[in-house]
């Protein structure tokens, strides 16, 4: 499975570093664009907005020709905003780039995420899924700390630069490699928006944007949350249990995904998010934090394939809107999540209390986990009463197209 999936986790792997790269040399940006650190901060909520946008429109619009030509046009012009990126002279251009590079993003991530699901049998989905958000957080983990170090050596421009060449290596995997790719629906009848009508995609995609803001919100402030309460000089060691919890548990979850099934995991992830939350509110031991924070990267990574095998396992032909819409739900829920704390902050909330709220938002998330577990069917098969379509054949026997010239 590995073989047919990697250059789609390569691809990940870029989007990865990318979403986050920029927090490691904000400030240098700020100073060379002649500008303030909180406009450069505005890149982001343009990155977003676009990734939120495109994704879930123009995702089905583009596959209509080819699966791979579909793939190498969202790397393309996630690409081509990056470069524009590390090339702006102004901050205008700066954040008209982040836009293109969002656009192509949102379109890529559910392309290659429906991709890696449709190259293999049912019983290996969850696999090739999970391996798709394990390049995603791989990338993410190491975006910041590798953004630093080049930044350092080559500034802001170079690590942009870094950037723009993990994506063109990216689009060489995907225009060499061999065997085929399955040509994926396109759009048709009412449109990407028609899956939103299901209960369970509704609630899966409300249940993204909860985790959206509890976890990946939250982190935003995990540095500050460490020094009040009295863990000072922990934070960087706190960072990258974080990280490192990420990558193991989406690197981890394939298989038993594929065993037990999306409907027996998808109340235990968000169940162990709580207490990761609960932990870092409550105590104040730093091998306790150290702990939590690396169960709360696990879990927030996690949930991101669950969520995906729960919403899609019946309906494959409707994965690419249906991962699109969760990966922006997930993505806007962190801008969100990021603003909400700032909020909180200035109204007089302490850093130390973050949690506390974050831990209340996900108390809701487990309840809509329940739900939409009581709504996914046992097997792939099966058929469910909030399905749109009919069953089509599976990924196996769909028509394919050729991956090679």
């Amino acid at each position: 499975m590995i073989g047919k999936v990697w250059p789609l986790v390569i691809a990940a792997v870029s989007l990865g570093v990318d979403a986050y790269v920029l927090a490691g040399v904000l400030p240098d940006m700020a100073d060379s664009l002649a500008t303030t650190a909180g406009a450069i901060g505005l890149g982001v909520t343009a990155f977003t907005a676009a990734y939120a946008a495109a994704g879930p429109f123009l995702s089905r619009v583009l596959v209509g020709r080819s699966t791979r030509t579909a793939l190498l046009v969202a790397l393309g012009t996630f690409n081509l905003g990056n470069l524009a990126t590390a090339l702006a002279p102004s901050l205008g251009v700066f954040l008209t780039s982040r836009v293109v590079a969002g656009a192509g993003a949102g379109v890529l991530t559910a392309v290659a995420t429906a991709t890696a699901g449709a190259l293999v049998a049912d019983h290996e989905r969850g696999r090739a899924m999970a391996m798709v958000t394990f390049g995603l957080s791989t990338g993410t983990v190491a975006g910041v700390p590798l953004g630093m170090l080049i930044g350092e050596q080559a500034g802001w421009r170079g690590t942009m630069g870094f950037v723009v060449l993990i994506g063109v290596l990216s689009m060489l995997a995907l225009a060499l490699r061999s065997g085929t790719l399955p040509q994926l629906p396109a759009s048709r009848g009412s449109g990407s928006g028609a899956v939103l009508r299901s209960p369970r995609v509704a609630l899966g995609i409300a249940l993204s944007f909860v985790l959206g803001v509890a976890s990946l919100g939250l982190y935003t402030y995990l540095l500050p949350m460490a020094d009040e309460s009295g863990l000072n000089g922990w934070g960087f060691a706190l960072v990258w249990a974080w990280g490192i919890g990420g990558v193991i548990g989406s690197g981890l979850i394939g298989k038993p995904l594929d065993t037990l099934g999306p409907r027996r995991l998808m109340p235990v992830v968000p169940a162990f998010l709580l207490a990761s939350f609960l932990i870092v509110w409550l105590v104040d031991d730093p091998a306790a934090w150290l702990i939590a924070t690396a169960v709360w990267g696990a879990s927030g990574w996690i949930s991101v394939p669950v969520l995906q095998q729960a919403l899609t396992r019946d309906r494959i032909e409707q994965a690419m809107p249906i991962v699109a819409f969760q990966m922006a739900a997930m993505y806007l829920g962190s801008a969100a999540g990021s603003a909400l704390g700032s909020a909180l902050l200035a109204g007089g909330v302490s850093a130390d209390a973050l949690p506390g709220w974050a831990a209340l938002a996900v108390a809701g998330g487990v309840v809509l986990a329940v739900l939409v577990a009581r709504l996914t069917p046992r097997s792939a098969s099966a058929a469910t009463p909030d399905a749109l379509t009919p069953r089509t054949p599976s990924a196996q026997h769909t028509p394919t197209e050729s991956c090679c010239p």
